[in-house]
């Protein structure tokens, strides 16, 4: 007769128990969650001018941490969108045509351009508090971040193995089941290594975020490192300007060990291969939290929750495998009203954006002088991504192909990419004026110096997620040198160079309007670019908005342009002959 046991066993009382380790991570959640309550409270303060700017060295952690959760905010916001836009574009033929073009010209609007045109929206929702002001930044700062983690999670999604299809279709799974179980952790590797990179470059615009200009309202300055930055550097203060930029090493250096490396480890597990790679990506962070009891407790919770939503989306969706096309009349004449849609309202959004640009004080031929500008800032775009690649390609593979390496080279590498090039720029100014070295030459060093690390970034990306096995097979097979490049890493690190190197792109036309605009020390240094002629006209709102939206629209253009004529040409080439299948 079988016996029921009446005590425990052993094992579920070490279950049960929560060691020292368990009561060290509960309480650091509780006093992150305190902090990040103290801090965002801050936000509900009245509004005050950049004039009454507190540069008190003293005042620089409460910065840090006001810049912190605004950064954070925006990547939260930044992966939410980025996973919806991506999957909406892949998926869907229709709006494929409508959602990429879309997204390039977003790529190419300046976060100046955004704030111009959407800081009198958010102050009108919160008068009188900063809470109007915060949400402007947290916005730029988005604007910022989304464009290259969306890029990334696309690409993913077009070029998964065939065997993906197969498996959802064998197991029945419903469109959300398969996007959690399939498709997320499929980009895994690209949505962290991308999600960092723009985290990092949107350190590049944190001061023209924070220090926000309302039409007809002044000029404010946001509690953060970038204010006081911008503060330092319009007063000619190195010191302070130094002080900031200890401050900011330190803010990426810890985010790096408590946030990154940890995502990075984690993400690993989602390579694809058919053999285990001897070499793993550690993180202390992350070993700590696996030997606590925090993630079963959590996790039995997250899959309780989970199972009500599951099948209630899982109805909303439908099977993976039921095609949501009709018939193929139906389809065509549905695919005619909604492009006929799209066109009438576009051409009306550009007659009506032509005609408001017609109103300004030099009538639609400002166009000329924007695109004689455009003209300038293109032939520096061109440098800074042949120069980057020529630079950082080699690099990445040496990185991405060796976990070991990436141990020790990613805070490196995170410090580099993260940190704000237009912190140095009053440095670099010192030089540029010793040396008698034109800005119209500096601003190129100004441009590669922000946006250079989008093709490290991915092509590390890239190189890290090729399968093991196959590196493995071109050792033992011999297969060293150019052989080797040609055979095994350009294939596998085309498609996240492609996507590197048109965020670059993008990330090099945004920068110009801090490269090519340089105010220091009471001077506004300036070479001739499009980023120049917007960030003069961004000065003198709210009369200068006719020549703002010319100078974003022949932006637009440009970008959109060069995407069509020569990045969509090598997507499609990635697409069709690299991807991983």
């Amino acid at each position: 007769m079988a016996v029921t046991p009446t005590f425990p066993s052993r094992e579920n009382l070490n279950r049960l128990r929560f060691r020292p380790l368990d009561v060290a991570v509960g309480l650091a959640v509780v006093l992150l969650i305190y902090v990040v309550v103290r801090v965002g409270a801050g936000a509900k303060a009245p509004v005050h001018r950049a004039t009454t700017f507190d540069t008190a060295p003293s005042q620089l952690p409460y910065y840090a941490a006001r810049s912190l959760l605004r950064m954070f905010i925006a990547l939260a916001f930044s992966y939410a969108f980025s996973l919806g836009y991506a999957y909406l574009a892949a998926r869907s033929r229709r709006w494929r045509r409508v959602l990429i073009p879309a997204l390039d010209i977003l790529q190419s609007v300046p976060v100046l351009g955004f704030l111009a045109v959407t800081v009198t929206f958010f102050v009108a929702l919160f008068p009188g508090s900063e809470l109007g002001l915060e949400c402007a930044a947290i916005f730029a700062v988005f604007t910022s971040q989304a464009w290259n983690i969306t890029f990334s999670f696309y690409y993913s999604l077009i070029s998964q193995p065939s065997d993906f299809n197969e498996a959802s279709k064998l197991m029945g799974l419903s469109r959300w089941k398969r996007f959690w179980a399939l498709d997320v952790p499929g980009g895994a590797i690209g949505l962290v290594w991308n999600g960092m990179m723009s985290f990092g470059g949107s350190w590049f615009f944190l001061t023209a975020s924070e220090a926000i200009t309302v039409p007809h309202g002044g000029s404010y300055a946001l509690p953060g490192i970038g204010s006081y930055v911008g503060v330092a550097e319009r007063q000619g203060n190195l010191g302070h300007v130094g002080l900031g930029i200890l401050t900011m090493i330190i803010m990426i250096l810890v985010v790096n060990f408590l946030f990154w490396r940890p995502l990075v480890a984690y993400a690993d597990k989602f390579r694809v291969e058919q053999s285990e790679s001897g070499q793993k990506a550690k993180s202390l962070v992350l070993s700590a939290l696996r030997r606590s009891s925090w993630p079963a407790v959590l996790g039995r919770g997250r899959r309780a929750a989970a199972g009500p939503v599951n099948r209630v989306m899982g109805l909303v969706t439908g099977v993976d495998d039921q095609s949501l096309a009709g018939h193929a009349a139906r389809r065509r004449a549905a695919d005619v009203a909604f492009f006929a849609v799209v066109g009438v309202v576009g051409v009306y959004g550009l007659y009506s954006m032509l005609a408001y640009i017609s109103s300004g004080s030099q009538g639609l031929a400002v166009f000329g002088t924007a695109f004689a500008d455009g003209f300038f800032t293109f032939l520096r775009v061109v440098v800074v991504v042949v120069a980057s690649s020529l630079v950082w390609v080699p690099v990445g593979v040496w990185i991405g192909f060796s976990p070991r390496v990436a141990q020790f080279m990613q805070p490196v590498v995170q410090v580099l990419a993260s940190f704000p090039a237009n912190f140095i720029f009053p440095f670099a100014m010192v030089v540029f004026l010793d040396l008698g070295i034109s800005l119209n030459f500096g601003a190129i060093v100004l441009m590669a110096l922000g946006t250079q690390w989008y093709v490290l970034f991915n092509v590390i990306a890239g190189a890290s997620a090729v399968p093991s096995d196959l590196k493995e097979a071109t050792d033992n097979l011999g297969v060293h040198g150019w052989e080797r490049w040609r055979r095994l890493i350009i294939p596998g690190i085309f498609p996240a160079y492609v996507t590197g190197a048109i965020t670059a792109a993008g990330g090099a036309w945004n920068a110009t309007i801090v490269a090519e605009y340089v105010p220091y020390h009471g001077h506004v240094y300036t070479a001739r670019g499009l980023g120049a002629f917007i960030a003069e006209n961004a000065v003198h709102l709210p009369g200068a908005y006719p020549e703002l939206f010319a100078g974003l629209l022949v932006m637009a253009v440009f970008v959109t342009g060069l995407n069509a004529l020569l990045w969509r040409r090598l997507y499609r080439l990635a697409e069709t002959k690299y991807a991983l299948a």
